[in-house]
C-alpha cells in the first residue's frame, strides 16, 4: 500500500507596477518639494538619517560615512540598492558619480522615490476566516 500526497498550490497574488523602469524624478528635480531639498542641502547627515529610516535602514547608517573617503559609501550602497529593489535602470558607475558629487540631490531623489512607490496592497476576493 502506498500512500500519495496531494499538494494543492494556492494562487498567488500578483501586482502589476504602474511605473516605468527609470527614476520618478531627476537628480536635480529640487523643485519638486523644495523644503524637502532645503533641509537636504542645509543639514544633508539629517536628512539622509531620516530617509535612511523611512526606507527600514538603521537610522544613524550614513553617519558611517565619515570615515568612508572620496566616495560616500552608504549612499551609493544605498542608491544601488533602491535602484535593484524598484527595478530601476541604471548602472554602478552612475550611481558612483550621484553619489560622490551630488551627495544631497541624491538623497533627495531616493527620498522623493520612495514617497512616489509607497503601493498599497490590497487583496481583492480575499476572505476572512
Amino acid at each position: 500500500m502506498s500512500s500519495s500526497k496531494v499538494v494543492i498550490k494556492q494562487p498567488q497574488p500578483t501586482m502589476v507596477s504602474q511605473y516605468a523602469n527609470d527614476w520618478g524624478s531627476g537628480i536635480c528635480d529640487c523643485c519638486d518639494n523644495v523644503p524637502e531639498c532645503c533641509f537636504a542641502f542645509w543639514c544633508c547627515p539629517c536628512f539622509a538619517c531620516k530617509t535612511s529610516r523611512d526606507y527600514g535602514q538603521p537610522l544613524c547608517l550614513p553617519l558611517l560615512e565619515i570615515f568612508g573617503g572620496c566616495i560616500p559609501p552608504i549612499t551609493m550602497s544605498m542608491r544601488v540598492h533602491m535602484r535593484q529593489r524598484y527595478d530601476i535602470k541604471g548602472t554602478f558607475c552612475n550611481d558612483c558619480v550621484y553619489a560622490t558629487f551630488c551627495t544631497s540631490c541624491t538623497w533627495c531623489q531616493m527620498s522623493r522615490e520612495m514617497k512616489r512607490r509607497k503601493i498599497q496592497v490590497v487583496l481583492v476576493s480575499a476572505k476572512n476566516t
